[in-house]
């Protein structure tokens, strides 16, 4: 047997998900749904791997045993109780087999432009194949579970995951958005943002959303540097807008979630019960206490890749660290490593991922979250490896399912030939990740398996050599003027 027993609650493969959650809070567990393709008698085995399991204990060697879609068994396996004659067999050789991973801020419609609004621009239809090229990405990479975080498009996000739960195309589980909501003034992107003024029409808005199949809402609650129009101090949205999102999509069994870097914005989502809040940038000591008190009931994702991102790498695309420091990124940076320091401290629950799918903070470079929050947050490897599985299966609300190596759970896997440990930036290289597993089959299996993993190209870069990302008249970096892309409130 493994050492130390899951403190979930697991007993012989029975489990529960209702310890992990708040009283009151049941109603807002989204499905954990079904994905197609796994034949039920299927057995796959991986022998002599060192077993990560996110419970908290040191890698040990073991075996695991995959019985259709969950973990059958793990660590020291009495082959006598199983009948593995046809079992696949996967000779780990003393590799780190851990869960895959999480990403709390995904943007699967993000199309690796320099252009924001081309965000807007690009026909649906590519937008779909896009979208779908991303899903794969994410999955070649490990990462087994993606929170959306806004689609470009109204629907694109949720057919995505149908798609994927269908078994019709390669992703990981996903819990689909729609698009991000703003009042007029307050969008940071006008091509992809749904308006709506006042807590009425805020409400009309979001049941037009329910009504697509999201999983959750996402409001833009406070400015964004880049515009030089809106302020990360800015805050967007009344008091009672925000309790009218909130209440509406709570009554529907929906989160909602936030783009809230301001103090003040981060304090309403504090107070009118926005779930996940995604930034954070600029809380202060009473967002912060406010906070503490209800860490149960809120996930925050600071998304801080798209800020090094645009200091560091976003020179190339026409925006150079001279500008990104005069917009104030510089300094959001430095408050947002502070305040993430301390919510580490106070045990407030943070998670990785954000805004890939820019230029500069492409597609395929998910993990450099993780190298973050070792660097700039003080978290220990172990502790980002716990956070980033574990915490992705607290965050999908199904922690007894998602997230660990245990038996009874969904078997989501990844093969490293490396130790995360010792060099977390080894989950940023693709030849480090040689099996990635869901829903207990193989995904892509082979030693630096390049050839079977596609990152789509950087929009407008590649000689219109894809079609599904057509050249784009980029130029300077830009958020453009487009028209706003609204849905109808009537």
């Amino acid at each position: 047997m493994a050492p130390n027993a899951d403190s979930n609650g697991h007993t012989n493969g029975h489990h529960s998900n209702a310890p992990c959650i708040p009283a009151g809070h049941e109603s807002l567990r989204p499905p954990l749904y079904h994905m197609e393709g796994t034949d039920t008698n299927s057995k796959i085995l991986f022998r002599n791997v060192r077993i990560f399991d996110s419970t908290g204990a040191d890698p040990y060697p073991g075996d695991v045993l995959i019985h259709g879609e969950r973990i059958a068994a793990v660590g020291d396996i009495d082959i006598s109780g199983h009948d593995i004659t046809a079992a696949k067999v996967i000779e780990g050789n003393g590799r780190f087999l851990m869960s895959g991973l999480c990403d709390a801020h995904t943007h699967l419609t993000w199309n690796n432009t320099g252009n924001l609004d081309a965000l807007g621009d690009t026909p649906v239809e590519e937008h779909t194949l896009f979208a779908m090229r991303s899903a794969r990405t994410y999955l070649d990479y490990g990462y087994t579970m993606c929170f959306g975080a806004a689609s470009a498009k109204q629907r694109i996000d949720v057919v995505i995951r149908n798609a994927v739960n269908a078994g019709d195309i390669a992703g990981p589980r996903y819990l689909a958005n729609g698009q991000e909501m703003a009042p007029p003034g307050g969008e940071l992107i006008p091509s992809i943002t749904a308006y709506a003024s006042g807590p009425e029409e805020m409400r009309r808005v979001v049941k037009r959303h329910i009504e697509t199949g999201c999983n959750q809402i996402k409001l833009s609650m406070s400015g964004e540097e880049i515009t030089e129009r809106l302020s990360a101090d800015d805050t967007t949205f009344s008091d009672d807008e925000v309790k009218a999102c909130v209440e509406t999509a709570h009554a529907a069994g929906l989160r909602v979630c936030g783009h809230a870097r301001s103090a003040e914005s981060v304090i309403q989502c504090v107070t009118y019960g926005v779930d996940v809040i995604y930034h954070a940038s600029y809380i202060d000591s009473e967002g912060m206490d406010m906070l503490e008190k209800a860490k149960d009931k809120h996930w925050v994702a600071p998304g801080i890749n798209w800020i090094v991102g645009t200091l560091n790498d976003a020179a190339a695309f026409g925006y150079t660290p001279q500008k990104a420091e005069q917009v104030g990124y510089k300094r959001e940076l430095e408050a947002a490593c502070k305040g993430m320091q301390e919510m580490r401290r106070r045990g407030i629950r943070v998670l990785p991922g954000g805004d890939y799918g820019f230029a500069w903070t492409p597609h395929g470079t998910y993990a450099r979250d993780l190298d973050h929050m070792v660097r700039l947050f003080g978290y220990t490897p172990k502790e980002a490896l716990i956070i980033a599985t574990a915490g992705g299966g607290d965050m999908f609300m199904h922690p007894n399912d998602l997230g660990k190596i245990q038996p009874g759970f969904l078997a989501d896997l990844i093969l490293v030939d490396g130790n995360p440990l010792e060099d977390i930036k080894c989950l940023q290289d693709l030849e480090k990740i040689q099996v990635v597993m869901i829903n207990g089959r193989i995904h892509r299996e082979g030693s630096g398996a390049k050839e079977s993993a596609e990152v789509p190209p950087v929009a407008g870069d590649d000689g219109n050599v894809h079609v599904i990302v057509p050249d784009l008249d980029l130029g300077k970096m830009t958020l453009g003027e487009g028209s706003p892309q609204t849905i109808s409130a009537h």
